[in-house]
């Protein structure tokens, strides 16, 4: 729709509008057919300037007084028909996107009808041209959603010469620990370099998540000191063992304080607690670099469709349209001794894969010894590309879904020995059969809301901001990220609340 065709009041509302310091537009996007939301669609609303629809088809902008936008916002998904629609009609509202046929004499520009086995031979030979590793400045958004299970917590008391130490302690710490646990952490930041080195400034973050089991375990932390220094004797040391696996000794003083290098290792630690923003920044930058190692055309990594394809079978199974652009679908599946199954949508003229989807189809990693157990069980995810003014693909959106499994069936026996006291050198025993079964999982979402070019000179001057402390949030604020552009949250997130009482 163009300027022309709005109604008078519709002009009036849109100058009006642009006028204001702010203006946040908020909408979902649904299929028009199935009345089903489509989730990672683009939204274009200015020029350079877009956000992403989330896996619910939410999503939302702000525009600023320096920032004037068209008379209409683009929206456009694959297999749907490009939309334009007025900036004063979608406010709060419900947007319907048609879906497109594709018509198989538009897809083959080049008109040669190539195999499977060409296609993927030209996807390979131009991934080094179709993919940028010049340095950048990119205005992004990341979210981190942990979520942790307790299947099973079993402890049984054997032994113990503490009275403290009895079964009502054991059942006290038990209870305490949290079986399932959210916790959320969302961040924008500016990210200036390329794949190969990174300097992060963070501008603002948050953290969502239940801040009474902190205080559950710093309590239990404080009475367990206290029990040990009514109990121990000074110049005494720990012996930790369990079942015939040799033990190892812990010296009780670094415990209990009661030499200088245990104080100032406390200190150490309460530091780092109070400078909790540099953990914050440095766990943030870690994750970034974690996901962007992990594309398809990096190296080592373990999404290797691409570099090991030989491992896979590749099928061609439909045609469709994305950002303007005729792609191929893709499906892969392991042929012989390789991890993951997906799709992937390449573009028929340049053959730069613009979306891949993925998922693991075996445990990645299996261990299992004596008693111990961890499974690698979950790594699946999407990324989505866009093309830039220089022909050359970036990163518009990342998801990545890591899960694992972990189980403990032990015996435990810790120890008291002392050689500077008279009589026999143990003093104390604490014996313990364990039996806990545990899960957790890690989602990360990133969003790139712009990417400029950079020099080398450039990026040298530019600065990391490591103290951004982030702001704790007991249930979520649809204030906290207002007049900043992020992805939106889902349904899960904004019901998140802490159990008043609880905190």
């Amino acid at each position: 729709m163009n300027i022309q065709k709005l109604t008078i009041a519709s002009l009036v509302t849109l100058v009006s509008s642009i006028s204001l310091s702010a203006q946040t537009i908020t909408a979902k996007v649904v299929d028009k057919k199935t009345n089903e939301p489509i989730p990672y669609a683009t939204i274009q609303y200015a020029a350079n300037s877009g956000v992403i629809t989330n896996e619910e088809g939410t999503f939302s902008f702000t525009l600023t007084k320096n920032q004037i936008p068209a008379d209409s916002v683009y929206i456009s998904s694959m297999g749907y028909e490009k939309l334009g629609i007025a900036l004063n009609t979608i406010t709060d509202s419900i947007i319907y996107i048609a879906p497109k046929a594709v018509e198989l004499s538009s897809v083959f520009v080049s008109n040669k009808n190539l195999t499977i086995d060409e296609i993927m031979d030209n996807v390979k030979e131009n991934v080094p041209k179709n993919y940028s590793n010049t340095l950048s400045h990119k205005k992004l958004f990341i979210r981190e959603s942990d979520f942790s299970d307790i299947s099973k917590i079993h402890v049984k008391l054997k032994k113990s010469t503490i009275e403290e130490f009895d079964r009502e302690f054991i059942d006290s710490v038990v209870s305490i620990i949290p079986r399932k646990s959210s916790y959320y952490t969302e961040t924008l930041c500016d990210l200036y370099g390329n794949f190969d080195k990174q300097k992060l400034d963070i501008i603002k973050g948050a953290e969502l998540y239940d801040k009474s089991n902190d205080g559950s375990m710093n309590a239990l932390s404080e009475r367990l000191e206290n029990i040990l220094k009514k109990n121990v004797k000074q110049n005494s040391y720990l012996k930790i063992k369990s079942g015939w696996i040799p033990g190892f000794k812990i010296q009780i003083d670094s415990i209990m304080e009661s030499n200088p290098e245990a104080a100032e290792v406390k200190k150490e630690m309460e530091d780092q607690d109070k400078n909790k923003s540099d953990y914050f920044y440095t766990y943030r930058k870690s994750a970034i670099q974690g996901l962007l190692s992990g594309m398809f055309f990096q190296e080592d990594s373990k999404l290797n469709f691409i570099d090991k394809s030989g491992r896979y079978e590749f099928e061609l199974v439909d045609y469709s349209i994305m950002d303007d652009s005729s792609v191929y679908i893709i499906t892969f599946k392991p042929k012989r001794r390789a991890d993951f199954k997906g799709t992937i949508y390449v573009n028929t003229q340049d053959f730069a894969i613009m979306r891949v989807d993925y998922e693991n189809v075996k445990n990645l990693q299996n261990f299992g010894l004596l008693g111990i157990s961890f499974h690698d069980t979950l790594y699946k995810g999407k990324t989505i590309f866009t093309k830039g003014a220089d022909g050359k693909y970036s990163v518009r959106y990342i998801e990545k879904i890591r899960g694992n499994e972990f189980g403990i069936d032990r015996p435990l026996k810790i120890v008291e020995k002392n050689k500077f006291v008279k009589g026999r050198r143990k003093q104390n025993e604490l014996s313990l059969a364990l039996d806990i079964g545990a899960g957790e999982v890690s989602k990360y979402e990133v969003v790139v809301f712009g990417s400029e070019p950079i020099t080398e000179s450039e990026y040298e001057k530019t600065t990391e901001n490591k103290n951004i402390q982030p702001q704790y949030l007991s249930k979520y604020d649809p204030e906290f990220w207002k007049g900043y552009n992020i992805i939106e949250p889902n349904t899960a997130i904004r019901q998140f609340t802490v159990i008043e009482g609880e905190s």
